[in-house]
């Protein structure tokens, strides 16, 4: 999987993903809560998990993909 070197501290990419996969969430959760409060998202804590499970999924692959 590898590392990234940032200003001498080696920092695993996966905690990279990790925290932009966390960060698209957060912007996701501003727009699905509307449909959450709606009921349209039934458990909204299991669907953001998920969500969130996708999200680090889709990152992982881009970065294998690229790197």
């Amino acid at each position: 999987m590898g590392e990234m070197n940032i200003y001498g501290v080696y920092v695993p990419m996966l905690l990279i993903q990790a925290t932009a996969a966390y960060a698209v969430l957060r912007l996701l959760i501003l727009l699905l809560d509307k449909w959450a409060e709606q009921g349209w998202i039934a458990m909204p804590s299991v669907f953001y998990l998920c969500l969130y499970i996708i999200l680090l999924g889709c990152g992982h692959w881009l970065c294998a993909a690229v790197l």
